[in-house]
């Protein structure tokens, strides 16, 4: 059974789990940050992502992310530059208090840091934002319990030189797939927000660092 993840006492949980961890990293230097909108889409909790532009330059252009970026030195903290790319990229004005916490950092090929600033955003239409189409291509939400169903969770293996490397969650049967760190931040989420639900065949899956 699905946890009743907007309700004000899920909401308290939330925040008394990453309260540590909120403090500490807002502290903290990063290179980048993301933020992971909790909504509600005609009732029903999802979360929203974004499908990176096939314009952009790099490996992950037309990538289905969470809204965020490069921190900015006019960043108080990895919570502004969250709040602040999530405005630039959709469109979407969070209010800092509807910010619920800090999950864990994850750590891409380069070895750099993105943190990720979980915020509940209420009732949200994905249709009725307008995304920057220099940056992204395309928004849609994905249900929590559709990502929390056994046959639309995947696992992809990377190998390197005809070695295996490490393995990594993937997210199946949505507008797109949902792979890499997304994929990884996903999975964080989905441990927090249901915990008696979602069981990762991974242990606490991370990008390697070296």
């Amino acid at each position: 059974m699905l946890p009743d993840c907007l309700s004000a006492e899920g909401e308290r949980r939330c925040r008394r789990l990453l309260a540590g961890a909120t403090a500490r990293l807002r502290a903290r230097p990063a290179a980048a940050a993301v933020l992971v909108p909790l909504c509600s889409v005609r009732g029903v909790p999802a979360l929203l992502y974004t499908l990176r532009s096939s314009r952009l330059p790099g490996r992950h252009k037309g990538d289905v992310s969470f809204p965020g970026g490069k921190c900015d030195p006019a960043d108080r903290d990895v919570v502004h530059t969250a709040l602040r790319e999530t405005r630039e990229e959709v469109g979407l004005v969070v209010p800092e208090e509807h910010v619920w916490g800090v999950l864990r950092p994850v750590h891409d090929q380069r070895k750099t840091t993105v943190v990720p600033v979980l915020a509940g955003v209420g009732p949200l239409d994905p249709q009725s934002l307008r995304p920057n189409p220099d940056e992204v291509d395309e928004v849609f939400a994905l249900p929590l319990a559709h990502l929390l169903q056994e046959q639309n969770q995947g696992y992809t293996h990377f190998c390197h030189g005809g070695h295996f490397r490490y393995t990594l969650p993937v997210f199946l049967h949505g507008p797109h797939r949902i792979w890499g760190l997304t994929a990884v931040i996903t999975e964080f989420t989905l441990q927090l927000l249901a915990p008696g639900v979602y069981q990762p065949c991974l242990a606490s899956p991370e990008l390697p660092r070296g």
